[in-house]
């Protein structure tokens, strides 16, 4: 392997590795770079931690010939001894590389060196990924040439990660800010913000369908229940219809306490009102069910829940709306105000899910008219409708 070689492939890192446009493909081009440069490459993996609620780090791995793996680990793999006797987890502890030659009896003490050695992997090093903001990630690199990795060849890869590691924060740093958005603002709206659309009043109409729910008797639940008890408890609420809306479209806009307002756009979905508002109505069944299935023990007692839900459609305003520079990506509309209004009617009436008639027109077939009600802040009453297979819980 030249000198010269070498700096074509950090060169190429330098400038971003813009020819690919993936992470695996990223993954993949810089190592058959590197294998067409001289470097007698194996198996090549490359650890990176996450700022994710729920996974703790994502993994490619690389083999000549095959598609990039790529995997993710959630938290309880830091508990696990296969985690802590690794040397990934030395380099994430000390940002020190780890470097072990497989007939060395010594790495007869890790179970991942016994399936390389299966392999035929005859040398292994671990070399830390160092980014701006201090934080450690990993990279493994293996050979299965006699006699393992020249001294040339081990400089080369500790050039190589350098750039490398650049490359792979940058990567990171979008998808940590793509995961963030997902996680706070929902899938639709965390595009829409990282396209650009972030200056106060950028908003949007579209129709949807609207979902607004909320945990009956949630008041007296917080009262004579300890905060952390009722926190458990919401989590394992909203758990019961969030599933249920992402699998039929829906995106979660809010939690409001106890409440939650989804969307389901129409113009986005196909543009089928008809087949949206029967997904939607599919989705709080689901939720129904669910709720009705869930308890939760306190003392010598066993908590049950209810919840209601009102479902309407019609057009909303959607985008970007706040004070200065603290803002908030959501919806507002008369069709979300009435969505609110009926949601309340669905508790004095004891009813799970109700709807609009406009909801109901659409969703044809399996409804019930629960009759005319006026709605504070309309000029109108509004006909509410309620499922013939649901009897009011009192």
């Amino acid at each position: 392997m030249t000198g010269s070689d070498l700096q074509k492939v950090t060169d190429w890192l330098i400038d971003g590795a813009r020819s690919a446009l993936s992470p695996p493909r990223m993954m993949a081009e810089t190592c058959e770079r590197l294998v067409q440069a001289g470097l007698p490459l194996w198996r090549v993996g490359v650890f990176v931690r996450t700022l994710h609620p729920d996974i703790y780090g994502r993994n490619l791995v690389w083999r000549p010939g095959a598609e990039v793996v790529v995997g993710t680990v959630d938290f309880d793999i830091r508990n696990t001894p296969e985690f802590r006797n690794s040397p990934l987890a030395i380099v994430f502890a000390e940002g020190q590389e780890v470097r072990c030659r497989l007939d060395d009896p010594a790495s007869g003490r890790v179970p991942f060196f016994d399936d390389m050695r299966a392999e035929g992997v005859t040398d292994y090093i671990a070399l830390p990924l160092l980014f701006t903001d201090g934080s450690i990630n990993a990279s493994s690199w293996t050979t299965k040439q006699p006699g393992g990795f020249s001294d040339d060849e081990l400089a080369a890869l500790k050039t190589v990660v350098v750039p490398l590691a650049r490359v792979i924060e940058i990567i990171s740093l979008r998808r940590t800010a793509s995961i963030l958005l997902d996680t706070y603002v929902g899938n639709r709206a965390g595009q829409r913000i990282l396209g650009g659309q972030i200056r106060r009043g950028h908003t949007d109409t579209m129709d949807a369908a609207i979902w607004l729910s909320d945990l009956r008797g949630f008041t007296a639940l917080s009262d004579r229940l300890p905060a952390e008890t009722v926190v458990d408890i919401l989590n394992g609420y909203f758990d019961c219809q969030v599933s249920s809306i992402k699998t039929h479209g829906g995106e979660v806009l809010k939690f409001m306490g106890d409440g939650l307002l989804a969307v389901f756009p129409i113009d986005e979905y196909v543009g089928d009102v008809q087949e949206v508002c029967s997904r939607v109505l599919e989705a709080a069944r689901e939720s129904r069910a669910s709720v009705e299935a869930m308890h939760y023990p306190v003392g010598e007692a066993v908590e049950r829940f209810r919840f209601g839900v009102a479902l309407h459609v019609g057009r909303i305003l959607y985008g970007n709306i706040g004070g200065g520079d603290r803002l908030d990506f959501t919806c507002i509309g008369p069709a979300v105000n009435l969505a609110a209004r009926l949601e309340k009617i669905a508790g004095r009436l004891s009813r799970t899910i109700v709807a609009s008639a406009g909801f109901a027109g659409i969703c044809a077939g399996g409804w019930t008219d629960l009759g005319e009600f006026p709605i504070a802040g309309f000029s109108k009453a509004e006909r509410v409708y309620g499922l013939q297979d649901e009897a009011p819980v009192g």
